[in-house]
């Protein structure tokens, strides 16, 4: 039986979700300059997940979580500026904004853990 990956799934669902809302925001409301760098650092999470699983070595694995905790923060932000200033429907950004939050407590963990179990 395989073992589910909470993470990998998660990041990957939310980047599904990043994909649907930036082709959203091109078509309805014109933008095109933040919706591009919300696809770039919202994808990017799940990506760099998938590179850290297959990590050549546990300190390999930190930094590839690391840079996915990093896109996950900078898409947040993206979340946060086109809530503000795009009159998108609030409920729905919130909702993804409440997702990412999750991603960054999710692999927070799992960095401070293998940073635990480094040695």
């Amino acid at each position: 039986m395989k073992k589910e990956n909470i993470v990998r799934e998660k990041s990957f669902d939310f980047a599904l979700k990043v994909i649907r809302l930036y082709k959203y925001i091109v078509k309805e409301k014109k933008e095109f300059i933040i919706s591009k760098q919300l696809l770039r650092s919202g994808t990017s999470i799940g990506a760099n997940v998938e590179e850290a699983c297959a990590g050549q070595s546990k300190k390999d694995f930190i930094a590839k979580l690391s840079i996915a905790l990093k896109e996950a923060f900078e898409t947040r932000y993206w979340l946060k500026l086109l809530r503000d200033s795009e009159g998108l429907n609030t409920e729905y950004i919130s909702n993804m904004i409440a997702e990412c939050n999750e991603l960054i407590s999710i692999i927070t963990r799992i960095i401070k853990t293998a940073k635990e179990n480094l040695d």
